[in-house]
């Protein structure tokens, strides 16, 4: 049985370790609010590293799984297909991340960051008590399971937003024009970014005015949310989820 002091001393340590996992999502999402191409390289590399070692493992269980007599599979074959779903993976967390952060309105990515900050934390929080109630593993969990319910928060934070008139919609039309007329023939990093945000949110409204022709309004909106490209960012905040919550989970696990 534990003495008061060291009960006293686990709570505030137990503190600390909440502040501090508040402190990294803020840390994260700030970094893509203020550098947006180191946070998509920073998401790229850390997709890479988490899944050369997490599609390995998967694969050395999963193939005698779907191959019929293959109890062992061979250890090169196993590194050579996991690197390259590693690499690909890498390569589309690497290009959500700028699509999420893409523009040059400041107001307008902030709320943006406080979206992916929310979602990001909502992610850690749900690795951190399956590792507690169930000992699932966080890197795994995270990995592997997160990305699509953070996707679809993620995107539903960003209709929201939307809705509130935060995100403005330009339409087709007039982004054809400033493609051909006030666009210059060599863009800037800065107005490509913006159009690609531009884009993206055209995409999402071209979805919604689709679906009204054959549902309601209502409807139409809830499952342009499932669909939307922003659903893509759910995979970058599971890579920072779960590098948080495995370290957090390590934190509380060390203390006395």
């Amino acid at each position: 049985m534990q003495s008061p002091v060291m009960i006293v001393i686990r709570i505030l340590l137990n503190g600390v370790i909440m502040v501090a996992e508040i402190a990294a999502v803020a840390g994260v999402a700030w970094l893509g609010y203020t550098h947006p191409f180191l946070f998509a390289a920073l998401t790229a590399a850390l997709s890479l590293v988490l899944g050369l070692g997490l599609e390995t493992k998967r694969l050395s269980f999963e193939l005698p799984f779907y191959f019929e007599g293959l109890r062992s599979p061979r250890l090169l074959f196993v590194a050579l297909v996991g690197s390259v779903e590693a690499l690909l993976k890498a390569v589309l967390a690497g290009l959500a991340a700028l699509f999420t952060f893409a523009g040059t309105e400041s107001d307008r990515l902030f709320w943006v960051a406080v979206v992916f900050g929310i979602t990001t934390y909502v992610g850690a929080s749900a690795l951190r008590g399956l590792s507690v109630s169930f000992r699932a593993q966080p890197w795994r969990w995270g990995y592997f399971r997160l990305a699509p319910p953070l996707g679809l928060a993620f995107s539903a934070g960003i209709a929201a937003l939307a809705a509130a008139g935060v995100l403005t919609t330009t339409s087709v039309g007039e982004i054809g024009w400033r493609l051909v007329w006030e666009l210059p023939q060599k863009p800037s990093v800065s107005q490509v970014s913006e159009l690609f945000f531009q884009l993206k949110q055209a995409f999402d409204d071209f979805i919604v005015t689709l679906l009204k022709t054959v549902m309601s309004e209502h409807w139409a909106r809830l499952i342009a949310i499932a669909v939307s490209v922003n659903v893509l960012t759910g995979f970058v905040a599971s890579v920072y989820a779960s590098l948080i919550a495995a370290v957090v989970r390590t934190a509380e696990e060390g203390l006395p």
